[in-house]
């Protein structure tokens, strides 16, 4: 499995040696590790990601910190939807599907209203930033 190097590895091995916790920026918010499958190379990969808890489902938001392209992990949803997140300590098989319309703006607007960053990342580019329900076979 190739996990990104530097900064998000350190934040990878915080999470998985604290239980799901990490300091820094990402101190008190909810984290999960998402891995994905390299759309183009099929390489195992893993990424710390902000999530927001929904009836079950757990989304993320390919902000990019606003960028004017998605993240790579965004492309690897939607080539092999079905994954698995880390999330504290258990390890969860999800199925990713992309929200849209009214629904993906409620989502993101309440991401946005508990963590604003999120607001300035939609203001910083022209492209509207998806959001994905990662969601168990169970929920």
């Amino acid at each position: 499995m190739t996990e990104p190097g530097g900064h998000n590895a350190r934040i990878i091995a915080e999470f998985r040696g604290n239980h799901g916790q990490v300091g820094g920026g990402f101190a008190g918010a909810p984290l999960l590790l998402l891995h994905t499958t390299g759309a183009r190379t099929g390489t195992p990969r893993v990424s710390p990601v902000m999530y927001l808890a929904d009836d079950g489902r757990y989304l993320v938001f390919a902000s990019k910190a606003g960028a004017d392209d998605n993240p790579a992990w965004y492309h690897n949803l939607l080539a092999h939807p079905d994954t698995t997140i880390e999330v504290g300590d258990s390890v969860i098989e999800v199925h990713a599907t992309e929200l849209a319309g009214r629904e993906r703006d409620a989502k993101y607007a309440e991401q946005a209203r508990r963590y604003p960053r999120f607001g300035d990342y939609q203001q910083k580019t022209a492209r509207t930033i998806p959001v994905i329900a990662l969601t168990p076979p169970e929920a």
